[in-house]
């Protein structure tokens, strides 16, 4: 008897005569012969580029706003890992007072210990508010702990050499905000805006406390590295690539610098622990304008409005950012305009 096609189908018996062949694209001479040569005229056309002055210049500034700010983002990622697997929670809880009102500066001032990135804080505000926390005193430190902790301010104090005002001026116009946001939220707050979204932080019962460490370590650190270089390619693009005369036109006026930079600082979502040093490197433009760089960037950039947005909702994302910014800039242009 002869074998079919449909009777060899039907056994699942397929001869190679019958199997598709894969053709070779129709034009497989020439992509064979970009493949071989495009990489190779590109390295070349790179090559020399790279060797023009505005390149270098982008390097070098690339290069070393990432070299310097990395040991405070690595200590500083290290620091909030280890808080996260081994200090409880309830000593946040334990240590607030009662009264609400109170709680919103005690809750400021705790910031210090939390010396992680701004990333870390809004998960731990968010868990704090699950545990009984009054959102006004976890809101104060959701934006004092990244912006006035020991990592942060020894960071500012070794961008800026020899200005020890400039890390006062930080510290206490960072905490201003954080206490003046609280109290605004604890008199205008709405519970309709905020959506808790409870997100659990620190030691699982039964689960090791080194892989909770390293878990968060790692999440941290390659999360804000990724923006750190983001933000040190953005900077070194910046210095190289806008005019002269159009910095000179915002450094001039001392209003328009304060904005300019801190709109700046909202778009580059740079880490906490490494914009001093994108601000010590914008000398073109005054104290003022660069300490309002570093007090709203812990607190208001697009990284961390998507956080709260996803996290708390996003009617609180929009008014809360909306009204930190302009808190956080009336704060530094006062605190900055007294000390430096």
């Amino acid at each position: 008897m002869l074998e079919t096609r449909e009777t060899r189908e039907l056994v699942g018996a397929r001869p190679e005569a019958d199997a598709p062949r894969a053709e070779p694209p129709r034009h497989w001479p020439l992509l064979l012969i970009g493949a071989a040569v495009v990489p190779g005229t590109a390295v070349v056309l790179l090559g020399r580029w790279g060797d023009a002055p505005a390149v270098q210049a982008w390097r070098t500034v690339c290069l070393a706003v990432t070299v310097q700010a990395l040991p405070f983002l690595l200590l500083g990622t290290a620091l909030s890992g280890a808080i996260n697997a081994f200090v409880p929670e309830r000593v946040f809880t334990r240590v607030l007072p009662r009264r609400p009102a109170l709680a919103v500066p005690v809750a400021g001032v705790a910031g210090v210990v939390l010396p992680g990135c701004e990333c870390a804080s809004v998960p731990v505000a968010s868990s704090l508010i699950g545990r009984g926390v009054a959102p006004a005193a976890a809101f104060a430190f959701l934006l004092s702990a990244p912006a006035i902790n020991p990592v942060v301010l020894t960071a500012t104090a070794i961008a800026f050499p020899g200005d020890p005002a400039m890390v006062l001026a930080r510290l206490l116009a960072s905490l201003a905000t954080a206490v003046v946001m609280g109290w605004l939220w604890l008199r205008f707050g709405r519970a309709e805006w905020l959506r808790p979204a409870v997100r659990h932080t620190g030691h699982r019962h039964g689960g090791s406390r080194l892989d909770e460490f390293r878990l968060a370590f790692q999440h941290d650190f390659l999360h804000a590295g990724g923006y750190l270089v983001l933000g040190a390619m953005a900077a070194a693009t910046f210095n190289v690539v806008v005019p002269r005369s159009v910095l000179d036109t915002f450094a001039g006026a001392p209003w328009l610098a304060v904005l300019f930079l801190a709109a700046l600082a909202v778009l580059l979502a740079v880490c906490s622990e490494a914009d001093a040093f994108l601000a010590a490197s914008l000398t073109g433009f005054p104290p003022v304008a660069r300490l309002a760089f570093m007090v709203v960037g812990p607190m208001v950039d697009l990284k961390l409005i998507a956080l709260q947005a996803g996290t708390f909702g996003r009617a609180f994302a929009v008014r809360f950012s909306a009204a930190t910014v302009v808190v956080a800039i009336a704060s530094a242009s006062l605190i900055g305009g007294v000390l430096l």
